[in-house]
């Protein structure tokens, strides 16, 4: 069988930004995903089209085609204040180089990194974290099968999965369907 929509690809592969292993999965925690429903990169999908089980795989992602470029105005100055709760601050919260997860003003989750803290305001990176870096994977297709029924309804897999991100880290699938 090979990968197209709508089949459940698993993956092991490595992740290097400038030669450096960012990012895993293995046979024993590999990568599963519905493929062709825009969960994953475009040009990662792309790169995998028409692959069968065994099939190994080696390709780059430029960063435009990738996370982007690193976008200035994704670096922003908060008000400390709102990271009050019950009035108080957890100054182990506001450490540089701690992510965190955030609400934008539409209320839609997104993770930003602490940059810098000062007194009054604190400075919070929004951009992905792999923005302007190009990405390079190898791995290999360890397995493609045909969905289930409620995993086309729900629009991802079942199961014991591998988050390659922590913006996806969110136990379960949410759907009440674990």
């Amino acid at each position: 069988m090979k990968v197209s929509k709508d089949k459940v690809v698993s993956l092991s592969y490595e992740l290097k930004v400038n030669g450096e292993v960012v990012d895993s999965a293995n046979l024993q925690n590999p990568l599963e995903f519905l493929y062709g429903r825009g969960m994953l990169l475009p040009r990662f999908e792309q790169n995998l089209d028409n692959l069968s089980m065994g099939d190994s795989f080696e390709f780059s992602i430029p960063s435009v085609e990738g996370y982007g470029d690193v976008e200035a105005d994704a670096v922003v100055e908060l008000p400390r204040s709102i990271f009050e709760v019950e009035g108080e601050v957890d100054e182990e919260l506001l450490v540089v180089g701690k992510r965190l997860p955030m609400l934008d003003n539409e209320g839609h989750s997104l993770y930003g990194m602490v940059m810098e803290v000062h007194p009054n305001h604190v400075v919070m990176d929004f951009n992905h974290p792999l923005a302007g870096q190009d990405l390079h994977f190898t791995g290999k297709v360890e397995s493609v099968r045909e969905a289930k029924p409620e995993e086309l309804s729900h629009g991802h897999v079942h199961g014991n999965h591998h988050h390659h991100d922590e913006e996806e880290s969110h136990g379960g699938c949410g759907c009440g369907c674990n």
